[in-house]
């Protein structure tokens, strides 16, 4: 099975990891409601799992496979592997997290119908600290020890947690966090 995908990320590398994301975005979401929210299969929203693998498969699949290619070509420090990887991961954090949590912020207010503005400034600080709190280490590791046709995978792994967090805070109010301390909670 590895093997098999594998071939397709050499053959096809941003389909590949496109559809890998969208299916991961989507389980993410399903753990957010069944196992966090607690909704049932009744009060289950498909069209939220779906908004969810939409954004996976058609902005952060494509977009993570095509940023890590860039980073692997652009911040090139000889002799020095280990400051590489640091700058990797700065770069990653200031530019591609940042970036991506406002777009799918803002995407996900779009297709629901609600106001992109509002949700940012909901949202956004939020999602930026816990994102923080979390993916530098993982990006470190990531950089440091898997090939770059994998490194992507490995994201979509250890997002199964992430875009259930994300989900959930997205499906959340404003007005849930601004009264509650502790909201969301920690991951």
């Amino acid at each position: 099975m590895l093997r098999w995908y594998q071939a397709r990320l050499a053959s096809r590398p941003v389909l590949t990891q496109s559809i890998t994301t969208a299916c991961l975005f989507a389980t993410g979401d399903v753990l957010a409601q069944q196992g966090v929210e607690g909704k049932g299969m009744d009060g289950h929203s498909l069209a939220r799992t779906g908004r969810m693998a939409l954004y996976g498969g058609c902005i952060f699949g494509p977009g993570a496979t095509l940023w890590y290619q860039f980073l692997q070509r652009k911040i090139v420090i000889p002799g020095r592997p280990n400051l590489e990887i640091v700058a990797k991961v700065l770069t990653d954090q200031t530019v591609f997290a940042s970036t991506n949590l406002l777009l799918f912020l803002s995407s996900m207010a779009l297709l629901e119908g609600t106001d992109p503005k509002k949700k940012l400034e909901d949202n956004y600080m939020m999602a930026v600290k816990k994102n923080w709190m979390v993916w530098p280490a993982v990006q470190f590791i990531n950089f440091k020890y898997v090939p770059l046709e994998l490194r992507v995978l490995v994201v979509n792994i250890v997002s199964l947690g992430w875009n259930c967090y994300l989900s959930y805070l997205n499906s959340s109010s404003g007005e849930e966090h601004s009264d509650n301390p502790t909201y969301p909670p920690d991951i």
